[in-house]
């Protein structure tokens, strides 16, 4: 067994395509398949189902899949340990974030990385707070970070909290409470809302506080970005709950401020294993010394209570 034939089972099993797959390894079509049906002589077993139409994993394949996806990891980090070990950083740092944290400026930090190790190949990838958390547990990524309601502490992960933050309602220009300078939770009910899925950290944020003022309210339309929120928001078909201190990247929306806002913990999180020499070195850019990273939970988080708010120069 291979490390390129784990690349190829990887790579088709992301595609669905043999043939985008060859074309991602940069090898011709027949290489490839000669070398998974090579490996699947090998395991005794096949890995894909094939037809004229798709490419599935078999129930072999959905076992050997998370394998191979771990070896290749493996091997990547002990590349990159060795570069490391000789003063050069290289390898990759892959981290992922929910489409709305502001208590960091991602895109400066990721820009100072890249100009001090130009070497290391960096993926982003946007995501709910549940999915990248568990991305991280199985280092799928490297770092994550999080949003996440304030009775609610990452498992499994090392980690900070980052600061804490409410929200604010977004509605259209033009709208009854566009010019409102405060507004309560029962008031807010009676709308119709644009939220993210059921069963997310940035849904339950919301429904929590409603369900705390004892209220329930209607969600007609869920979404998984941002942007896709505003534009349904300025269209009117309804109105959303953002951070207060990310609502001001919308366009064309009008901020109200609430008397009971719920409110939401950004987190930054990274593994319980030994961190790789670039997911240091980008802690290090946060200023997340070695000491805090040895020292960072492991299940519990920081009391929400003794988080700095966003904003405040504590939460950089």
């Amino acid at each position: 067994m291979e490390l390129q034939q784990m690349r190829y089972v990887v790579a088709v099993a992301e595609t669905a395509n043999f043939t985008r797959a060859a074309e991602r390894c940069r090898v011709v079509q027949s290489a490839l398949s000669h070398q998974i049906a090579r490996l699947e002589r090998e395991l005794g077993a096949r890995l894909f189902d094939r037809t004229s139409r798709r490419v599935t994993l078999t129930p072999a394949g959905e076992a050997f899949l998370p394998a191979a996806r771990q070896a290749l990891d493996a091997a990547e980090r002990a590349r990159a340990e060795v570069a490391a070990a000789s003063g050069e950083l290289r390898g990759r740092l892959a981290i992922g974030t929910i489409p709305t944290v502001t208590a960091v400026d991602l895109p400066g930090a990721l820009k100072s990385f890249h100009v001090r190790h130009p070497q290391v190949r960096i993926t982003l990838r946007v995501g709910s707070s549940d999915e990248l958390a568990e991305q991280v547990r199985q280092s799928t990524l490297d770092i994550a970070f999080l949003g996440l309601p304030p009775n609610v502490q990452p498992k499994g992960v090392r980690g900070r909290a980052l600061a804490q933050g409410e929200l604010v309602a977004v509605v259209a220009p033009g709208h009854p409470l566009a010019d409102a300078a405060d507004v309560d939770l029962r008031r807010l009910s009676s709308e119709v809302f644009v939220d993210f899925p059921a069963g997310t950290a940035a849904r339950a944020q919301s429904d929590e506080a409603f369900a705390a003022a004892g209220v329930s309210r209607e969600v007609a339309f869920e979404i998984t970005n941002a942007d896709l929120l505003a534009r349904l928001v300025r269209l009117g078909l309804g109105i959303g709950m953002m951070p207060a201190a990310f609502a001001p990247e919308l366009r064309d929306v009008h901020v109200v401020e609430l008397r009971d806002p719920p409110t939401r913990v950004e987190h930054l999180i990274w593994s319980r294993l030994r961190t790789s020499p670039a997911a240091a070195a980008f802690l290090d850019v946060l200023h997340i010394s070695a000491d805090q990273r040895r020292e960072g939970r492991k299940t519990e988080g920081t009391d929400p209570r003794q988080v700095p708010p966003q904003g405040s120069p504590e939460s950089a």
